[in-house]
């Protein structure tokens, strides 16, 4: 019997490509706003920019979103990390990390 090998990171590693993603990103894009231990995820069909502190990757709601982020985007291109939910959604969620 063959193990399957799966193509997906463990939570770790995923977890550094994403940060190295976003960080890189908001370089090029010249955006300064960004403090230091915080990200930035745009969200919603407008896609509305929002900074969010790097202690959420953990959190398991906020790792659900990357989990739908991926499956629907990927993470590999330039236009930085796009959660896949409408914002009124997001808030509620992100009310709740707090």
């Amino acid at each position: 019997m063959a193990i399957k090998k799966s193509n997906r990171f463990p939570q770790t590693e995923a977890i550094k490509q994403i940060l190295k993603r976003c960080s890189s990103f908001g370089k090029k894009q010249g955006y300064d706003d960004v403090p230091k231990g915080h990200f930035v995820v745009y969200v919603g069909e407008n896609r509305s920019r929002y900074i969010v502190p790097i202690s959420w990757l953990t959190h398991p709601e906020f790792q659900n979103l990357l989990q739908r982020a991926e499956e629907e985007f990927g993470f590999n291109h330039d236009m930085g990390l796009t959660i896949p939910c409408e914002e009124v959604i997001f808030r509620s969620l992100t009310a709740m990390i707090r």
